[in-house]
């Protein structure tokens, strides 16, 4: 979940809204790709969720790599809660069951992207590895109770947390026991946008097969691939989704605007105070008329964080966010930024991207979606499944990749980090299939093996 922004520039109308959004156009050749990631940090003695206080808690962790990166403190009601790079743009937050999260800065290429993580990971363990701490690489944890998971300090989680059960019946398993990673991209024009927009939506159940990696909960199996993606389908449906809408002649940053201004407000901050306002309207706080607070005014900061409490399988911005993905290990998060650069960031492949989704019905992509996290690459959809679509995805992909030609120190292109998925779909067992079978052999039906080999 992405930090605050801090923008007291009042909003005006709905126009403003818009223009704002449509202010992230950028031009084709300053495109931009970054990362997001989450794991579980564990306590290595004795396979525990790691606390927020202690002399190796969260807190000591954050203190920790502060120091090592000098970093400047993110702090929610006096309590440290995350790390921002002022020169870079990265930053460190922290989930609301304490999933450490790196949201890596904005760079041109998935060589930058793969530097950053390694960089990262590091320093991290650096620190890590002195408090006993380690981090793992599921989309779901895969033995701890909710009642076991630990809450961390920070005040529009405890606000959500209040609304999630009013919702849906999974939100608190989403908000506490998922972790995923996320690529985050630049579009040129309305017309650019739209058009990723429907690839990235279409392809987000591909997505989260050749991701999934989630197969275990409270110590057994749960019956899903991606447990993680499951779980998000039963979060809110208010604000989570495949948005039909986006496929609908006349889709743009008017209709994504309309959609989210109709989304349920979570909070209100003011100052550092988060208000309580789940379940109102943003239009009403557009007019001044929120009956929680009475006069006041949406500013720019509300918008962004509003936007930033919709969940859809790809969400807009100033720039779009593919979320369909489980975390997994290193090579499969830069993986993930390849992939999506080779399909966006070169226009033969994105009108390939295009033409291989198009035809595919609301109704035929909602099933797909739903099938997904139980299927991986064997849901259907037009009468293929979704091996075949990923190895055509991946070829194209491939392609954008090598007409980009963007090479790192020894003269490779940024087409070396599709190897794992391309692994996936000729093997055609994703993750979770793979430790399925780990679980039912040499681990002896138990999880606790996972603490060593679904690492990073």
């Amino acid at each position: 979940m992405a930090r605050d922004v801090v923008d007291a520039e009042i909003v005006e109308s709905r126009d403003d809204l818009v223009a704002w959004m449509e202010a992230g156009a950028k031009p084709a050749e300053a495109c931009r790709v970054g990362v997001e990631h989450e794991k579980f940090p564990f306590a290595k003695s004795d396979l525990t969720p790691v606390p927020y206080e202690g002399p190796r808690g969260i807190r000591a962790l954050l203190e920790g790599l502060r120091d090592r990166l000098g970093w400047r403190s993110i702090e929610d009601d006096g309590k440290l809660i995350g790390l921002l790079d002022a020169q870079g743009g990265a930053a460190i937050s922290l989930e609301p069951g304490g999933q450490f999260e790196l949201s890596g800065a904005p760079l041109a290429s998935v060589h930058e992207v793969a530097g950053e993580l390694d960089a990262y990971l590091r320093r991290a363990h650096a620190v890590a590895d002195s408090l006993g701490i380690g981090f793992l690489v599921l989309g779901v944890s895969p033995k701890w109770s909710l009642a076991e998971t630990p809450t961390m300090p920070k005040s529009r989680y405890r606000i959500m947390a209040r609304y999630m059960p009013k919702v849906g019946t999974r939100g608190l398993d989403m908000m506490f026991r998922t972790a995923t990673v996320q690529v985050n991209l630049d579009f040129s024009d309305e017309a650019d946008m739209v058009a990723k927009l429907r690839v990235g939506l279409a392809l987000q159940p591909m997505i989260t097969a050749l991701f999934a990696n989630s197969p275990f909960t409270n110590g057994k199996l749960n019956g899903f691939l991606s447990a993680r993606s499951e779980i998000w389908r039963r979060t809110d449906d208010s604000r989570t989704g495949m948005l039909p809408f986006a496929f609908e002649s006349g889709m743009g940053f008017e209709r994504y605007v309309d959609y989210a201004l109709d989304v349920p407000l979570y909070f209100v901050k003011r100052g550092a105070t988060y208000h309580d306002v789940a379940g109102a309207s943003f239009r009403d706080l557009l007019a001044g008329r929120l009956a929680a607070l009475p006069g006041e005014r949406a500013t720019i900061s509300d918008w962004a964080n509003h936007l930033s409490t919709i969940f859809p399988e790809v969400r807009l911005k100033r720039y779009l966010e593919m979320r369909g993905a489980d975390v997994g290990p290193a090579e499969r998060i830069d993986a993930l930024a390849a992939l999506m650069v080779g399909l966006y960031y070169d226009r033969q492949a994105l009108a390939a991207a295009g033409d291989l989704v198009r035809g595919w019905s609301a109704a035929e992509r909602q099933t797909l979606r739903d099938d997904a996290p139980r299927l991986g690459l064997a849901a259907r959809i037009a009468g293929r499944d979704l091996r075949a679509i990923a190895g055509e995805a991946l070829a194209v992909s491939r392609a954008g990749l090598a007409r980009r030609a963007r090479k790192d120190a020894q003269g490779r292109d940024e087409t070396i980090y599709l190897a794992p998925l391309e692994k996936i779909v000729a093997d055609g067992r994703v993750p979770a299939e793979r430790w399925i079978a780990r679980f039912e052999g040499a681990w002896g039906r138990s999880v606790d093996p996972a603490f060593e080999e679904a690492t990073i």
